[in-house]
């Protein structure tokens, strides 16, 4: 995988284009740090969840108490009146 500031990409984009027709993936850096990347159209749209949201799975347990169930239909209940 090749790594590039913006500028450069601009001046080699339709050398990059063919690339990842050719399926080579190329990031895109802004100020040293990633910022966008030219993929193949196959990886664009797999359709996946992000890592970092599948981090988040469970990280709200308790939240709404020991009977989650019974305090949204209260909650409802309120609306209803």
């Amino acid at each position: 995988m090749e790594s590039l500031g913006i500028e450069a990409t601009r001046r080699r984009l339709p050398e990059l284009v063919a690339a990842a027709h050719e399926g080579k993936t190329t990031v895109i850096t802004r100020h040293g740090r990633p910022y966008a990347a030219i993929v193949p159209v196959e990886k664009a749209s797999e359709r996946r969840l992000p890592t970092a949201i599948l981090t988040l799975r469970g990280c709200a347990a308790g939240l709404w108490g020991e009977e989650p169930a019974r305090l949204v239909a209260e909650l409802r209940g309120e609306w209803a009146e």
